[in-house]
């Protein structure tokens, strides 16, 4: 008898990240990625449960180039992991923006398809680039259904009056202009986590789930559904980030055009630029989007690395107490992401002085090196603070599956 498993597809602007899972298990077959696409420094990183990582550098055109590349791998008689198409139940792709459509996973239609180029402009970077990887899916994994599951979904329970922006309201209703909201994926996995770790009913809790790495974002949740979210129409506002500068006055762009208006003339991609791809820590730093090399400057005595280090932990600080204030407490703190499980040193600086919140941090519990999931707060903090490695893809396999038994 077969053991089905799901295929979970990521493709970004100019990668491809997948990974292969059995569902009786839950446990990870086989997993790569496909890296600089289109660029001279193309490479495939692929490994599985049975052989060792490989890497390969090779010109790969597209994201179809790719995908066919993947899926040849997964095959090959030697070092595959499947034997034919039958052993795929689906195919799970994560999806960046939903827009008002999609408040939950989709099995893939020809209309669903044509309803997800509506939102290319509101994610080009990476929409685009999610819908090429459907296509390619449906090429070389012939009769094998698909499913998107978006990044989102998970925040579309929230409140009007904390979605809406103030400005004038016929930008919502005619061009759906509203705070969205991304993580999702992770935001919920981490939460369905919290609530096992506490030994709570997910609906008895309310969390502050912080996901921090290169993007950043704070999620408040209320008996397992979404009150509000840092991001916002895309996922440049909310947090300082490794290169998103995050909440910023918005007079501050037209400012800048006045001062530069030959460099951002008639240029919404090079403004795009400019708040999404040089600021952030490597804009206040000059020296790196990478928390790592940020810490490790600052203690060479960096100080715009310092600086760029405290901005950042501020900015979640503030995130956090806001949302302390919306739940009228919390049960738990949650980190993710690179930065949210690796760097102690984030932790700490961020949970510093909210003692008043009822949120302390034991010293020596943070400063454990472990990629498991754990309690960090100590005895006499009210609030359980812990450390909770994400798992999209298998919260991508999960969708997937649900979505197509509920077919």
């Amino acid at each position: 008898m077969k053991i089905l498993k799901v295929l979970v597809v990521n493709c970004g602007s100019s990668s491809v990240k997948y990974t292969l899972l059995e569902m009786v298990s839950e446990k990870k077959v086989a997993w790569g990625i496909v890296e600089c696409i289109g660029l001279s420094e193309a490479y495939y990183k692929r490994q599985s449960v049975n052989t060792d990582e490989k890497k390969d550098y090779m010109k790969i055109a597209n994201h179809r180039e790719a995908i066919e590349l993947v899926i040849k791998n997964l095959f090959d008689e030697k070092v595959g992991s499947i034997v034919d198409n039958s052993e795929i139940a689906v195919v799970g792709h994560r999806v960046a923006h939903g827009g008002v459509k999609f408040s939950k996973s989709v099995l893939v239609t020809e209309k669903v398809k044509e309803d997800l180029k509506e939102y290319f402009a509101i994610a080009p970077l990476h929409n685009p680039a999610n819908y090429a990887g459907v296509l390619a899916i449906e090429k070389v994994l012939p009769g094998v259904p698909s499913v998107l599951v978006f990044d989102t979904a998970f925040h579309q329970t929230m409140p009007d009056y904390a979605y809406m922006y103030a400005i004038p309201y016929e930008y919502y209703e005619k061009d759906h202009v509203r705070r969205y909201g991304f993580h999702g994926t992770s935001h919920n996995y981490v939460s369905q986590r919290a609530a096992t770790i506490l030994n709570e009913s997910l609906n008895k809790l309310k969390l502050i789930t912080v996901h921090l790495g290169n993007g950043s974002s704070v999620a408040a949740i209320e008996k397992g559904k979404v009150v509000d979210t840092s991001m916002g129409f895309t996922p440049l506002q909310g947090v300082i980030m490794g290169t998103r500068c995050g909440d910023i006055d918005p007079a501050i762009i037209p400012y800048i055009l006045s001062f530069y208006p030959q460099q951002y003339k008639n240029s919404s991609d090079a403004l795009n630029t400019l708040m999404n791809k040089k600021s952030g820590l490597l804009g206040i730093s000059g020296l790196s989007a990478d928390m790592r090399i940020i810490i490790k400057a600052i203690k060479s005595g960096n100080k715009r690395a310092k600086l760029a280090f405290e901005m950042l932990c501020y900015s979640v600080k503030k995130y956090i107490s806001a949302y302390y204030g919306v739940l009228n407490g919390i049960d738990g703190l949650i980190f993710t992401a690179g930065i949210g499980e690796n760097s102690p040193f984030v932790r700490e600086k961020i949970c510093a002085n909210l003692h008043a919140l009822g949120i302390e941090v034991d010293s020596e519990k943070n400063n454990l090196e472990s990629s498991e999931e754990r309690l960090i707060s100590s005895s006499n903090s009210k609030v359980k603070v812990i450390v909770i490695p994400t798992n999209e893809e298998l919260m991508i396999a999960r969708e997937s599956k649900i979505c197509l038994d509920g077919v």
